[in-house]
């Protein structure tokens, strides 16, 4: 059976700090291969593994596609890969996102547990929304070890209480206590395997950038009335639960919360683009109230005056609507974003010249 010699660990917001921490006090002939996932956005320059080698006891690279796995190694995600392990080896994939991120740390999570079971320990960190708690879980139902950050613990608790939400997590520790606990860990017998669930073999695949058609999507997800923000396909949900999934037909993925947020940032960006059509419609009216007015057209300038009244309401309706949904460091500073309801002078009206 072996002991438990592969660790993997994900973050987000505040992870860095947590992670510079966590490395610092791992001893520097802990017999374990860690990997590591922190999302860092499509355009990284990938300078984790550098800022982190700085603070451990074992070398921390960044992981390239066909490396063989070592252990009393550190392997950090690269930016816009997925990182996963296959038969002893890393790859690097480019599947579609999951939670709006990649790399993202499901599917490493799952890639671990489906390569190494009994043997895999798994870690959420600090971080926003809940990418990692359904390959926590998976990874569980693999046969791994569970550990989250204690939230209370987490510069941003969102990830851990996800994680904490989604399963019977195993291991619930401070920061200051989680290398101890890996250390403890990676010194007792790894359990006997045990069968790896299809679905979670299938979603590895996915991260690694195989393409799904609809017969399928059906084993694992069944289709929902509900849209893909990223590509506009039919969502569907992912039978396996918690936590509440959907993926689409492309392969994205997101966590119900993941997808909530998303949303929330669509209709936001569509209120505003109702705005700027809306005051443009009222630049419109205006001047054709202004020509009109010109020209001797009483009744035409009083009906585009009117057209460009009713404009600035709905403008200013939609503006509130903009400020109340935004954060309240946001809202102070949409008048400066171009938000505010254009005012022009009226040539038509006495009180404006």
């Amino acid at each position: 059976m072996g002991r438990r010699d592969v660790i993997a660990i994900g973050g987000s917001l505040g992870a860095v700090a947590a992670l510079k921490h966590l490395l610092g006090k791992l001893p520097g002939d802990f017999a374990a291969a860690v990997f590591v996932v922190i999302h860092v956005g499509a355009r990284g320059k990938d300078l984790l593994a550098e800022i982190f080698n700085a603070h451990s006891g074992i070398p921390v690279t960044t992981a390239v596609d066909g490396e063989a796995v070592e252990r009393r190694h550190v392997y950090v995600a690269p930016a816009d890969h997925h990182l996963l392990v296959i038969d002893g080896v890393i790859r690097l994939g480019r599947g579609p996102r999951e939670n709006l991120a990649r790399p993202a740390v499901d599917p490493l999570f799952r890639s671990i547990g489906l390569n190494y079971g009994p043997r895999s320990v798994a870690v959420v960190l600090t971080g926003m929304l809940n990418d990692g708690a359904a390959g926590l879980a998976d990874l569980k139902r693999c046969g791994g070890v569970t550990v989250v950050q204690n939230p209370s613990d987490a510069v941003a608790p969102d990830m851990p209480m996800g994680a904490l939400r989604a399963s019977d997590v195993d291991y619930r520790a401070p920061l200051e206590g989680l290398a101890a606990l890996l250390v403890e860990l990676t010194g007792e017998e790894a359990g006997p395997p045990i069968p790896v669930p299809a679905e979670i073999r299938l979603e590895v695949d996915i991260a690694l950038g195989r393409q799904i058609d609809s017969e399928t999507m059906r084993t694992i997800a069944n289709p929902v009335p509900i849209s893909c923000p990223a590509c506009g396909g039919v969502l569907s949900q992912i039978k396996s639960w918690p936590p509440l999934r959907f993926r689409c037909q492309v392969g994205h993925a997101y966590t119900s919360e993941a997808l909530a947020a998303e949303s929330e940032g669509a209709v936001d960006e569509a209120l505003r683009v109702a705005l700027r059509i809306i005051e443009e419609r009222v630049t419109l009216s205006e001047k054709m109230a202004q020509d009109a007015h010109r020209s001797g057209f009483a009744a035409a300038a009083a009906a585009n005056k009117r057209r460009a009244n009713e404009g600035r309401e709905h403008a200013e309706t939609l503006r509130r609507a903009i400020i109340g949904s935004a954060p309240e460091a946001t809202a102070g500073k949409l008048e400066d974003a171009g938000l505010a309801v254009a005012k022009h002078p009226d040539p038509t009206d006495p009180e404006s010249s």
